[in-house]
């Protein structure tokens, strides 16, 4: 009882410290949807661990109606986890979290098949995933990565990666690490635009040659 008023006391500071819309303590604890997902499922993972599945299940149920946000009780989350915004946030059940991760509004954390041992991702310390991405199978997303809104992640990332589009591809490493949820979208890059910019350099020397040619 003592780690999950502790843990939770973790979670709250955190949120404070990492969002910047936070006026005071009193309001992430009443107005935060991501909050009161987190405090649902700190409660219901324990009751999961003590075979009490059914009625973890339930109040999981109970609280996916009031937030909006679905985390299976059988879920794993670390430290200083942070959803923002939060609404159809999904969590599967054998998805393992670590320590000061950020999920924005829609990230689902997906499986890819009906077996019944490891079929859902694992998010390794301060992995950052976009509004609307999504992340499946038993694949590993490595530290302080960053996957981008939209992507749709099927592969590993290794550590310290930026990964966007449909699928997901690794746009950008390095080898320090980020700040906390530090997921600046505007500054992501483009690979797309970056492509088409090498076919015009291209062709643009392909026609001086020519030119010089005739």
């Amino acid at each position: 009882m003592i780690s999950f008023f502790k843990n939770l006391a973790e979670d709250l500071k955190s949120i404070y410290d990492r969002d910047p819309a936070a006026r005071n303590w009193f309001e992430v604890i009443l107005c935060y949807s991501g909050v009161h997902a987190l405090i649902a499922h700190r409660f219901n993972n324990a009751l999961w661990r003590c075979h009490l599945k059914t009625l973890a299940r339930f109040l999981a149920q109970v609280s996916r109606w009031w937030t909006g946000i679905e985390i299976h009780p059988g879920a794993t989350i670390g430290r200083r986890f942070f959803i923002d915004h939060g609404m159809g946030v999904v969590i599967g059940e054998t998805t393992e979290i670590g320590d000061d991760v950020t999920l924005y509004q829609g990230a689902v954390l997906g499986g890819t098949s009906w077996s019944k041992g490891k079929r859902h991702p694992t998010l390794e310390n301060n992995v950052v995933i976009g509004a609307h991405a999504v992340v499946l199978g038993p694949i590993i997303i490595g530290q302080d990565s960053k996957v981008g809104s939209g992507s749709v992640v099927i592969h590993d990332v290794p550590p310290h990666s930026t990964v966007i589009g449909i699928p997901g591809k690794v746009v950008h490493r390095r080898d320090e690490n980020i700040p906390h949820a530090a997921l600046e979208h505007g500054t992501l890059p483009d690979p797309f635009t970056e492509a088409i910019n090498g076919l015009n350099e291209r062709l643009k020397r392909l026609e001086e040659k020519m030119k010089s040619e005739v």
